[in-house]
């Protein structure tokens, strides 16, 4: 009898602080032993001269969902997460998103339901919460959190979705109170709403003016005003989807006044710039996501924040919209840029292109990559140690990694429904060739190996990451704003 159900072979096995070439066994699902002349195993892979790392943990992306005007996403469960593996990734984490006048817990069932005979790897939720009802605070969602929905996002923007600073405000308590984690989309919706208006009263509906309505500092303003009311209510926060210098620039200074903002920025900061945008034709809607891609300085600025610290996660904000009249053009072939459907694809290419891009070209070292692609979303979102690294009893989540595999982007290699991907034709660096969830081979040889529904559903602990500082900052003095004897986590 073997001694393992399964030993990958020679390895050089890289986590974030470490790197060794050795064998990793493992048996029912879990790593048992790391070492070198490791016994047999019921199947065997030899990864001599790869990289063996931590599967990759996809924390924001959009699959299944509706948006507030009732649009679907391309991707459901099943085609979502076989593209997400075939990226490297054995965790996702999705949103349920809640709409005006839903229930939170009907959310939850519905999104049980879509995701439950479909994930190939595995998941957990994130919850969006729009309609922040006292009942939706007072019960659906501290039960929801204790039952390990640990996260949760609001926004600063869309008519639909967003929460005024008052609403924020009763979120944000809500979350210290039970131990979740604060996601925000921080956008002025009333600095975009009032360029908007004016642009197309003059006739400038193209898609590239869409990036022109999302102004710079409505994304820095209310970068700054979500980290104010974070400090009012002394609740952690996540800032995501940070395109800008000066939205980076925000959260790196309460980073340094020791407040607990942390940030993620998308490939499509990264790769893509507000000249997509401006492509003939209708083309540009392709690139239409919010906040827009900017410009070259603004990718080297989160570049500069990725390597400092600033940002602790990269992920795909994965939301993929068919171009057609189901999703890019839902309001016709020509439609203005109000009315294109916001998002773009990337969940297969998010780690490909950091890798490429960040770790060939010498801007970040491969124990950063894990970090950024792994181990810090596991942490963030309470799935640390059984995800996000390797270690003799964590869940055998592996990526082979070539890395020196060469190839160009095209979406008839890809595995979503989107239709396309923006990243077409770019030259990339470095792919996963075996993916491991759970001690499962979910792809190998370019095929999937698994059936639909075979992931697992995750409920999630409260990170550390969640939980609130207990003290005021020294420049915070309570007496002059609080009152003598009341600090605002008391109240």
């Amino acid at each position: 009898m073997s001694e393992y159900d399964l030993v990958v072979r020679g390895g050089n096995v890289t986590t974030a602080s470490s790197q060794s070439v050795c064998d990793i066994g493992v048996k029912d699902g879990v790593v048992t032993a790391i070492g070198r002349s490791l016994g047999p195993g019921d199947r065997e892979i030899d990864a001599t001269g790869l990289l063996v790392l931590p599967g990759g943990v996809e924390a924001h992306c959009h699959i299944e969902q509706k948006s507030a005007f009732g649009l679907m996403t391309a991707d459901d469960f099943e085609s979502a997460t076989i593209s997400a593996a075939f990226g490297g990734n054995t965790t996702v984490i999705p949103f349920a998103a809640q709409h005006k006048g839903d229930s939170l817990r009907a959310v939850v069932e519905d999104y049980h339901a879509r995701a439950r005979p479909k994930a190939v790897i595995d998941y957990g939720y994130h919850l969006i919460v729009s309609d922040p009802t006292p009942e939706v605070l007072g019960q659906e969602l501290p039960a929801l959190i204790r039952e390990g929905f640990t996260s949760f996002k609001v926004y600063m923007t869309y008519e639909l979705l967003r929460l005024d600073d008052h609403q924020m405000l009763d979120v944000l308590a809500t979350a210290r109170r039970d131990g979740a984690l604060v996601m925000v989309h921080a956008e002025n919706y009333d600095m975009i709403r009032w360029i908007t208006e004016r642009l197309v009263n003059t006739g400038n509906t193209a898609p590239k003016f869409h990036a022109i309505s999302h102004a710079r500092v409505a994304e820095s303003e209310a970068t700054h005003r979500a980290i104010a009311l974070s400090t009012l209510a002394d609740t952690p926060m996540l800032i995501v989807h940070v395109s800008t210098e000066e939205g980076s620039a925000e959260i790196r200074r309460a980073q340094d006044a020791g407040l607990k903002i942390y940030g993620e920025t998308c490939p499509q900061y990264l790769f893509l710039t507000v000249d997509d945008l401006d492509r003939d034709g209708m083309e540009g809607a392709k690139f239409c996501c919010s906040p827009p891609p900017r410009d070259a300085d603004a990718q080297e600025a989160l570049w500069r924040g990725i390597r400092n610290g600033t940002f602790q996660i990269v992920s795909s904000d994965h939301a993929p919209y068919s171009f057609d009249s189901n999703g890019k053009l839902y309001a016709g072939p020509n439609p203005p840029f109000t009315k294109i459907a916001n998002g773009v694809p990337g969940i297969e290419l998010r780690m490909p292109l950091l890798f490429s891009e960040g770790v060939v070209k010498g801007r970040i070292d491969i124990h950063k990559f894990v970090e950024l692609t792994s181990t810090n979303a596991a942490r963030l979102y309470g799935l640390f140690p059984r995800k996000g690294t390797i270690a003799v009893g964590t869940d055998a989540d592996l990526v082979i990694w070539d890395p020196t595999l060469e190839r160009v982007v095209r979406y008839a290699d890809l595995h979503d429904r989107a239709g396309y991907s923006p990243y077409e034709g770019k030259h990339l660096t470095g792919w996963p060739v075996t993916v491991v969830n759970r001690g499962r081979v979910v792809v190998s040889d370019g095929e999937l190996q698994v059936q639909a529904g075979s992931g697992q559903f995750l409920a999630r602990d409260t990170s550390d990451f969640a939980k609130p500082l207990g003290q005021r900052l020294p420049e915070v003095d309570p007496a002059r704003n609080f009152g003598a004897d009341i600090l605002p986590g008391d109240l």
